[in-house]
């Protein structure tokens, strides 16, 4: 039998790494939930099928590597966060999560749908930052630490 081709065909790169059921389900579940972050503020032409689009180009464009920092994510954390042991054990949890792979906005959300993947760490360090916003923010703490150094 012939397999036909998948629309959002599974990323080599990602193959030894995630089953591609699990990717699939990833892909999906983080469209819908920035479809419904976009829409409540105020994008109205976000779609589901136009996010996934653009979050696998990320993926695909990402080559497994934080465009940020240049950290390999870790595709094996997806579907692995649990609420309940990350309210238990706070902070060492959350650590342990800092390669999961997220998706970022390169804009403001309002606009065509366009994301980088990077390290959930960065991304919530990023914050709703541009990215020379954010590059501006990490100069002021590299420059405060070498004036602490000195």
């Amino acid at each position: 039998m012939v397999e036909m081709a998948r629309k959002y065909q599974f990323p080599s790169s990602l193959s030894s790494k995630v089953e591609q059921s699990k990717y699939e389900r990833w892909l999906h579940w983080r469209a819908v939930a920035h479809v419904k972050r976009d829409r409540l503020r105020g994008n109205q032409t976000a779609t589901v099928e136009r996010y996934k689009l653009a979050i696998h180009k990320a993926v695909l464009e990402s080559d497994g590597q934080d465009p940020y920092t240049g950290e390999s994510l870790d595709w094996s954390l997806i579907g692995t966060y649990r609420n309940e042991e990350a309210e238990l054990e706070g902070r060492r949890y959350k650590a342990r999560f800092a390669l999961l792979p997220s998706v970022d906005h390169t804009g403001d959300g309002l606009g065509p749908a366009d994301f980088v993947i990077c390290g959930w760490r960065t991304n919530d360090a990023k914050s709703d930052l541009s990215f020379a916003e954010f590059v501006a923010l990490c100069r002021k703490v590299v420059g405060k630490e070498d004036q602490q150094s000195k």
